[in-house]
């Protein structure tokens, strides 16, 4: 019988600080728990699986006998963006973070980049991507610049108008800058930033996002594509392993298409992984620090929970997971070092089972893996046989 692994990140959701968060001033944020002392949104399938059971989580739901295993995970990588999250999670430990640039990008490499695409810079300071195209989206109009930013990550962001700079062009200027950003400017992901209106009240960003990620090391996608089974990414999963060991995908954008991109996915016939980030708790609500707007998308993914496990079949795995903090309720806008959740569910599993707190995220692909009875050569602990009820730790 053919085996899936359906694989849910939900981005940013958090759920405590770490240990080391005072290392990147994050000592109090807890997204999870401040998001749902503060608006209670209703979130009874993943409190069945566990959620309130996790240990030492701040807010209610525990339940008698969770019908899944259930635990939190610690990031060994250093950082606390999306591409070192996703990537520990599969497998791929880094030692040195991804370089910053809260002062902007250094002079002489923008010159060569203006050459490079033949147009002008503007911006090149750290801020949140909905305030500087109120800031400089009408100097972009009118003198056809790119818009360059940064944040808290290491990302290189270009945001364009659409009605003076097509996308092909503003995806191959971000290809350009991929391929210059190289040794100690290689950041984690470049980004367009697509938007469209004619005045600062009326700018929006698109849903014509992408992502250019630095090549990841051999990953759980690496090994299950190369053992001839499928890895499906849905969403910004594709780019944030550029697209290296994904074998089919769904560019959607926005939870409500994710999800349903995700269930048709999960309902076609073939073995493997279906790898599926959710964005918008960080991209819309998170960063935006919009509580009741990340409480109404916990909310909303909860109520699609039940149609993903019905369409489990008896050897498939159910697991939901984090890749970093992003606290509405915290101060700034940037993403917060803390540890992520993590949900398993199988119809073969005992369920009720405590996987307490995990030294890495990797544990998740070397789970993965097992599963699928193939050599984990990377990094990780699998919890395969505490799942199953064989073992305690």
């Amino acid at each position: 019988m053919k085996k899936k692994v359906v694989l849910i990140v939900l981005d940013s959701v958090g759920i405590g600080e770490l240990p080391d968060a005072a290392l990147y001033d994050d000592v109090g944020a807890d997204t999870l728990g401040h998001v749902i002392n503060r608006c209670s949104p209703h979130l009874p399938n993943m409190m069945a699986l566990g959620l309130g059971n996790i240990d030492g989580v701040s807010f209610p739901g525990a339940v008698e006998k969770p019908a899944g295993a259930y635990g939190k995970m610690r990031e060994q990588s250093p950082g606390k963006d999306t591409t070192t999250g996703h990537w520990e999670i599969a497998g791929a430990v880094l030692e040195q973070p991804f370089p910053t640039f809260p002062d902007g990008f250094p002079e002489d490499f923008l010159e060569e980049f203006e050459k490079a695409v033949g147009r002008d810079v503007i911006g090149n300071y750290a801020a949140s991507g909905t305030e500087i195209i109120r800031e400089l989206g009408e100097e972009q109009l009118a003198s056809g610049s790119l818009i360059v930013y940064t944040s808290a990550d290491s990302v290189f962001q270009i945001a364009a108008n659409e009605e003076i700079i097509p996308l092909e062009e503003l995806y191959r200027d971000c290809e350009i800058a991929r391929k210059m950003l190289t040794g100690v400017l290689e950041v984690g992901r470049v980004i367009a930033r697509p938007f469209v209106g004619e005045t600062s009240e009326e700018f929006r960003r698109t849903g014509a996002r992408r992502d250019f990620s630095a090549e990841p090391p051999t990953t759980m996608c690496d090994l299950i594509a190369a053992s001839g089974r499928t890895v499906y990414a849905i969403g910004k999963i594709e780019d944030i392993f550029a697209h290296k060991g994904i074998t089919k995908s769904n560019h959607a954008a926005g939870n409500p298409a994710c999800i349903e991109a995700a269930l048709s996915a999960q309902a076609e016939d073939y073995e493997g992984l279906l790898f599926v980030n959710l964005v918008d708790t960080d991209m819309i609500y998170g960063h935006r620090r919009n509580v009741q707007g990340y409480a109404d998308a916990l909310a909303a993914f909860d109520e699609a929970l039940p149609n993903f496990v019905e369409q489990l079949g008896p050897e498939d795995l159910l697991i939901i997971t984090a890749d970093h903090g992003c606290d509405p309720t915290f101060k700034g806008t940037d993403h917060t070092r803390e540890y992520i959740p993590l949900l398993v569910y199988g119809k073969s599993l005992p369920g009720n089972v405590n996987l307490h707190t995990r030294e890495t995220f990797a544990d998740i692909s070397a789970t993965v893996l097992d599963w699928f009875g193939i050599p984990n050569t990377i990094y990780g602990t699998s919890f395969l046989r505490e799942i199953q009820g064989k073992t305690e730790r």
